[in-house]
């Protein structure tokens, strides 16, 4: 099979509470290497990229609640397992966490933790959602009020 240069299409929410000291956002691990990473997916048919990563926020992360404004940013990442090249191209929103559930589709699959904004950019691998979080941190708590 050729590979293909078109990127795959991805969405991905950052989830948003005040916590006792201040916004934190929730991370999960990924199912394959355990590392830190936003809820995310592929983009479904027929659904928008917002709506799609709302989908993923319940399925990841067993949080509900609604998008904060538009796309905050892109990055990218390549995800070898993939056919063609593997290359993703994630569109990020910022979520509102409503309601955390006990119970999700992928519970026993995945840790979930809160943590602060500066944490959360530390542990993720992908440098442009490093930026991307540090950069929204100092607006998080304004977006909670």
């Amino acid at each position: 099979m050729a590979k293909s240069s078109q990127p795959f299409s991805q969405s991905a929410v950052i989830p948003l509470r005040r916590g006792a000291h201040g916004p934190e956002v929730l991370l999960v691990t990924s199912r394959d290497t355990g590392r830190w990473v936003l809820p995310k997916g592929f983009v479904k048919p027929g659904r928008s990229p917002g709506r799609s990563a709302l989908e993923e926020a319940y399925e990841e992360a067993g949080v509900t609640g609604h998008l904060i404004g538009g796309r905050l940013g892109v990055y990218k990442y390549v995800k070898p397992e993939l056919d063609g090249s593997g290359k993703c191209r994630v569109e990020v929103f910022l979520m509102r966490v409503t309601r955390i559930l006990d119970r999700w589709p992928e519970k026993t699959q995945r840790k979930r933790r809160w943590m602060s904004p500066a944490k959360a950019a530390k542990r993720v691998d992908e440098r442009k959602l490093r930026i991307l979080l540090l950069r929204m941190a100092s607006r998080f708590d304004a977006l909670l009020t």
